[in-house]
């Protein structure tokens, strides 16, 4: 029995033999682009500021994925050896930038589906100004700094941690630790000026989705008959197709593009919060 989550046994057998044909998650990855308005965002944004409230864009993100979620909970699941289950915990991880550093470093924000956007951004701003700060600031610094201290015990170490999560044996405390074991990992490209990419998934780890927002663009749409150009933000994003159909996938980020063209639906609560197992 995994620590992390929960085998989903009614899965459906064209999903259970996926599993098998595509063992590695690099095997079973699809991408897509998904390209969002930013003209309502930014107007919310404005809205937000003028009240004294400071959200920012990837705080809208995250929020209507975390919304996303209380709907299509199945997002939310992963695949190891062959078996998928469904996580027992909302976790992304984000890489951050420390001062006057090319590098930087990274862990995971714990979110629940019933949060506000409000709390999201509480959320995204302590996890960044813990991580700022100079020298080992969390978990995965404090993991990867004890597996270099001796030579050849990083060899020796991830490949026994390989071990242990392909047989669900792996502690609790190393899969806090590592940002390989989370929902998402988002990387806001937009930050350092540099466009999207869809970026590589981890064969090691749980980690089902990985999304890139990159720099804002004018794009052209047909407007009752003319084209015009409106400003867009792509993000690009690579997932696992195992843990679902393509019609789920589709259906799902429908509704995270309508909830980013309506944020201040994210002000409050979900009103239903679906579980993936019953």
């Amino acid at each position: 029995m995994r620590k992390d989550g929960r085998r989903v046994k009614t899965i459906q057998p064209m999903y259970q033999v996926a599993a098998h044909i595509m063992a590695r998650r690099s095997d079973s990855m699809n991408m897509t682009e998904v390209d969002i308005e930013l003209e309502p965002i930014q107007k919310y944004l404005n809205e937000k500021r003028k009240e004294g409230v400071s959200i920012s864009h990837l705080g809208v993100v995250l929020a209507a994925f975390l919304r996303t979620l209380c709907d299509f909970p199945y997002l939310n699941r992963f695949v190891v050896n062959k078996t998928i289950y469904a996580r027992s915990e909302v976790a992304i991880g984000m890489v951050v930038l420390k001062p006057g550093e090319h590098e930087g470093t990274m862990n995971k924000m714990y979110f629940d589906r019933g949060m506000t956007i409000f709390d999201v951004q509480k959320t995204i701003d302590r996890y960044i100004e813990e991580n700022r700060a100079k020298g080992d600031t969390n978990s995965t610094d404090d993991l990867i700094r004890k597996l270099l201290a001796v030579p050849g015990l990083c060899r020796l170490g991830v490949n026994l941690f390989k071990w242990m999560d392909k047989h669900g044996l792996l502690p609790k405390g190393v899969i806090d630790a590592s940002p390989f074991h989370c929902t998402m990992t988002v990387t806001n490209l937009a930050s350092i000026r540099t466009n999207y990419i869809y970026h590589h998934v981890y064969d090691f780890g749980t980690t089902t989705m990985l999304m890139a927002m990159g720099n804002a663009r004018e794009t052209p749409v047909r407007k009752k008959g003319e084209i015009e150009f409106i400003r867009t933000m792509p993000i690009g994003i690579v997932m696992d197709e195992r843990i679902c159909n393509g019609s789920q996938y589709a259906l799902a980020f429908r509704r995270f593009n309508q909830l980013l063209r309506n944020p201040k639906e994210l002000e409050n609560p979900p009103e239903t919060v679906l579980d993936d197992i019953p």
